[in-house]
């Protein structure tokens, strides 16, 4: 091979030895570093590589190096310094927490007059005026001549058949309702026999504790007057604590919800839509007859809501109700920090576009590795797609 090699070169114009020289050096020096940026590139890009490295890194999470314990007792000694101060620090950030509840309540106060004016117009108490009613398009939503002329007779036309029909809607119908069919979390807790009464509801508040009372917030549902039960508004207080915790510092991570209390519903008789009358049979063990017994039980409702499991002194709940606390407490946050301040906008389905970019973007990430996965198999010469489709007759 080395003489093979010898007259390759010998054939060579000089001028082309040079030019294989300078190639020769080029890749002894950057293109190597080049080469290897590639090559883990393409590696990290394996879905199998990347499943074995996090499989290795989840074996590490949470394994102590053993490293502190080799450390001599005086180097320890100086680590439980550092500890006392992070316990310090836990302190000095919920104090932190402290102070943000109390920008929020001051900021509710500024915030609350427009609320107030949004529910005046959903429930028609207050008919805006056009310049209060002239909203710019973003330059995608900006519509063409020939179809705002359509639209305009369109309208026109809706508006000729409302008047002949003689209806006009009073504010917004079904604002509330609309919003929460939009929400996944919220939509998921509704039952058909719940939409009737909640077309009722009209406003919804936060309200924020006292300045120099526990932490705490209370959601206030303002119904206008039904068939279902006779209560004005419905309530749902949270209690929460921004302190760690004695026994485990280091854990704190900003306020959390200690507990809720929800309220007494006064339904009209026959009307509460959180119980269900079912019908069983019974058979006597001696006569061996059988009978038709009603029995009341609880039924499925978005206003159990109102009714969440109690939390015992001792904190200790039973699988379920933890299961119950733990989404209640995340949909008191969502509704606090989401529903309220943005209504139009879930009720128009914008806020729900914003919310639902971010997965489609992580959906597409995932279509294009399984598009690579399917044309590497595509392009390997020993792809054979027999055995895959002999595994699938396997695994079933």
């Amino acid at each position: 091979m080395a003489d093979i090699d010898n007259k390759d070169q010998a054939d060579l114009d000089p001028a082309d030895m040079e030019d294989v020289e300078e190639v020769e050096e080029e890749e002894t020096g950057e293109d190597v570093n080049s080469k290897a940026r590639q090559l883990t590139a393409q590696m990290m890009q394996n879905p199998q590589i990347l499943a074995a490295l996090q499989e290795r890194l989840d074996g590490l999470v949470g394994s102590p190096s053993g490293y502190m314990e080799s450390l001599p007792k005086i180097v320890k000694r100086r680590v439980n310094a550092l500890k006392n101060l992070q316990v310090k620090c836990a302190h000095i950030e919920a104090k932190f927490y402290e102070e943000v509840h109390e920008l929020e309540r001051k900021y509710a106060a500024l915030y609350q007059p427009l609320f107030d004016k949004r529910s005046d117009i959903v429930k028609a108490m207050y008919e805006p005026t056009d310049e209060e009613c002239e909203w710019k398009a973003d330059e995608e939503e900006e519509l063409t001549v020939s179809k705002q002329e359509e639209m305009k007779e369109k309208a026109k036309v809706e508006e000729e058949k409302r008047d002949e029909e003689k209806e006009d809607p009073k504010g917004i119908p079904e604002f509330w309702l609309t919003v929460f069919k939009n929400v996944d979390l919220l939509s998921d807790m509704l039952q058909e026999h719940d939409e009737p009464l909640l077309k009722h509801l009209q406003d919804i508040k936060v309200k924020f504790s006292d300045p120099g009372q526990p932490m705490s917030f209370t959601l206030e549902f303002y119904f206008e007057t039904n068939d279902f039960f006779t209560n004005q508004v419905l309530t749902k207080t949270y209690k929460m604590r921004s302190e760690p915790d004695e026994t485990d510092p280091f854990s704190f991570d900003g306020p959390e919800i200690m507990g809720c209390t929800g309220c007494q519903i006064d339904w009209t008789k026959g009307k509460n839509i959180t119980l269900k009358t079912i019908k069983k049979k019974q058979k006597h063990k001696g006569r061996g007859t059988v009978r038709m017994v009603t029995k009341t039980v609880p039924n499925d409702s978005f206003f159990n809501f109102f009714s969440p499991p109690e939390v015992p002194e001792s904190g200790e709940l039973d699988e379920d109700s933890g299961a119950i606390l733990a989404a209640d407490f995340e949909i008191g946050h969502f509704l606090r920090e989401r529903i309220v301040p943005r209504a139009v906008l879930y009720f128009t389905g914008e806020a729900i576009e914003d919310d639902d970019d971010d997965y489609d973007e992580e959906g597409e990430e995932a279509d294009d590795e399984e598009g690579e996965e399917e044309a590497d198999e595509e392009n390997d010469p020993d792809y054979d797609p027999k055995k895959d489709v002999q595994a699938e007759c396997k695994q079933q």
